[in-house]
């Protein structure tokens, strides 16, 4: 296994029990980095079994909005968290399914999960148990408010994670009700801070041989983010306001309304020689060169009016456009992208950032690819996203070493399969 895997991270073998989102999305990057992992889950974790039409119109998941008949295979999502990955099911709730996954933790390198703190005690997956499995095993815990605390056992997802981690009370306009962000901004940031402290035991355990448990809160990765709000007010006392598209030391500062339907372009001006560009771009109209504008302190004390004039120039114009005139002179400005705008984005098409995937249920679709370029071991998509169970016999047969006829009492015993199971 993983020999037509030559990335960076050829060599290490992970056991991702990871579900959602945040871990997912690690070891998506790692797995994009060749590193071979195996992800391990319960067909009674995949979902319904059938999924009606208005269902699959409502979630937006799959491809034309059909589910088809095995609906856990075309979802965009999953198949978008799983690529490069090899994909079991196992059911740890049988002396069987545990049995195998230890078998393979030991002969593994790391083990990422990001259940509740409860669930790995429970079957004896804790990390003594582990390490005594396989002594330089890593295991990843990444609940939403770490193992240890009065928070360590409550049910946590990226969208009540992100309001108790901070961060929607400095979203929103003054006077206005705190949002949240758009994305379950949790997810994706412990997701990095997993992936990035995975490879970081991994050096450490190639040096020494031992393995470490890794403890995440995925809250207190969003909270990490924060730093200049929370020691801004233990500096000063004062909680921070909302300020909507503002800035406390950039003016003007915004996204600003132009020419056609929900369309926007970003200006950030930092400073007074920002300003001076900005105001060639203007041609020194009379309320550009209002003495009041003048000084970034100025600025700020009348950013609303000076908004009000910015928002009535672009609001003539296409958003490209202005965002080409401003960057020619120094100003930063950027137009506010939309999905269907992201996928035709030049800059992102120059760079080849999106992944043009074939899956054998799910067709050929375009998905967000890596950010970072390694000269010599670039990611790169090696296979496209597994179908549930494909690697069963792979995993099992060819690295455990079980017979046909073991798989095949396997499969009647409903411990492995390529369907999902009832949820009880």
């Amino acid at each position: 296994m993983g020999t037509d895997m030559d990335g960076a991270l050829q060599g290490v073998r992970i056991i991702d029990l990871t579900r959602v989102w945040a871990g997912p999305h690690a070891t998506r990057m790692l797995a994009d980095m060749g590193a071979e992992v195996i992800h391990v889950t319960s067909r009674k974790l995949v979902g319904a079994l059938t999924v009606t039409q208005e269902t699959a119109r409502i979630l937006g998941v799959y491809p034309n909005d059909e589910p088809g008949e095995r609906h856990w295979n075309r979802n965009s999502q999953t198949n978008d968290l799983t690529r490069n990955k090899y994909d079991i099911t196992l059911e740890l709730d049988t002396p069987e399914g545990l049995s195998l996954l230890k078998r393979l933790i030991a002969i593994s390198d790391v083990v990422i999960e990001n259940y509740s703190p409860r669930v790995m005690p429970k079957f004896g997956l804790d990390y003594p148990n582990l390490q005594a499995l396989n002594p330089k095993i890593i295991l990843c815990s990444m609940p939403g408010y770490g193992s240890q605390g009065p928070y360590r056992g409550f049910i946590s997802y990226g969208t009540n994670v992100d309001p108790a981690a901070g961060l929607a009370s400095l979203m929103g306009y003054p006077g206005e009700l705190p949002h949240m962000s758009g994305n379950a901004y949790p997810d994706p940031v412990a997701g990095l801070f997993a992936a990035g402290t995975i490879l970081t035991a991994l050096y450490h355990q190639r040096h020494t041989g031992q393995g470490q448990y890794i403890d995440l809160s995925q809250a207190e990765a969003t909270t990490a983010l924060l730093g200049e709000f929370s020691l801004g007010t233990q500096l000063n006392g004062e909680i921070p306001s909302r300020m909507g598209n503002h800035h406390p030391h950039k003016a003007p500062h915004g996204c600003y309304p132009c020419r056609g339907e929900d369309k926007w372009v970003a200006i950030a001006v930092g400073s007074d020689d920002e300003w001076r560009a900005f105001q060639s771009i203007m041609g020194h109209a009379a309320w550009c060169d209002d003495s009041r504008f003048a000084t970034l302190q100025g600025r700020l004390q009348h950013h609303d009016e000076l908004d009000r004039y910015i928002a009535a120039w672009t609001g003539e114009q296409d958003a490209y456009q202005v965002m080409h005139t401003l960057q020619r002179v120094g100003v930063p400005a950027g137009v506010v992208v939309n999905a269907e705008e992201l996928v035709h984005e030049p800059q992102l098409q120059a760079r080849d950032f999106f992944w043009e995937i074939d899956h054998p249920e799910a067709g050929c679709l375009r998905y967000a690819g890596q950010p970072v370029r390694l000269s010599e071991t670039p990611p790169q998509c090696y296979r496209p996203a597994p179908c549930l169970g494909q690697h069963n016999d792979q995993v099992l047969g060819g690295l455990l070493g079980l017979s046909a006829e073991e798989l095949a009492i396997l499969r009647n015993k409903g411990i492995i399969g390529d369907r999902p199971l009832p949820r009880y």
